[in-house]
């Protein structure tokens, strides 16, 4: 009898384990999709802070989410302008207007974006062993990218946060080294 109670115990523990981990794997951000690249009309990809350009036939991965948000959320820091006629295309979602390179400003993946519910608030940002708090002014496109809109370039992945040169200089990354580079954010 004790023997049976025993095995019943361990099959029963390996469900509760085998249940929690499908929970688990659930809660993951997962693709959503892909999209065709298009070639650029000439000049139209703006390649400001090396940016990439769609490759004609090329698929890229779109995603509709963004890993979980902690008080300490890796993601992959980018660089980008938020000026008119930078690389970051239009106006910024938020407020539609353009920033200064030299104000601390971001644009987070569509899935930490979470239609415009970080729009105009602060995060702060932590990377090269310092910190700098940002404001969120735009989003970095993970559903959409390659056309106009998006300035010919690919959609950001789901980690993203595409910050202007003012953060790049607060964290006090040398500059050539500007680009990318893992960091950690949370909402401040």
């Amino acid at each position: 009898m004790k023997m049976s109670n025993s095995i019943a115990s361990f099959v029963l523990l390996l469900i509760l384990i085998s249940t929690n981990c499908l929970c688990s794997e659930a809660q993951q951000c997962r693709p959503s999709g892909r999209i065709m690249g298009k070639k650029p009309p000439p000049g139209e990809c703006n390649k400001e802070n090396d940016s990439d350009c769609c490759v004609q036939g090329k698929a890229y991965t779109t995603y509709k989410c963004s890993p979980a948000v902690s008080r300490h959320t890796k993601a992959e820091l980018t660089l980008n302008s938020f000026e008119k006629g930078g690389d970051g295309g239009g106006p910024s979602e938020c407020d539609n207007q353009y920033h200064s390179d030299d104000t601390p400003v971001v644009a987070l993946s569509t899935g930490w974006f979470n239609d415009r519910s970080r729009c105009l608030h602060n995060i702060t940002i932590s990377g090269n062993g310092k910190s700098v708090v940002a404001m969120v002014v735009d989003e970095c496109d993970s559903t959409m990218g390659c056309d106009e809109d998006h300035d010919y370039q690919p959609p950001c992945s789901n980690n993203i946060v595409d910050a202007s040169k003012a953060v790049w200089k607060a964290l006090g990354v040398p500059h050539n080294q500007w680009g990318g580079l893992e960091i950690t954010w949370s909402d401040a």
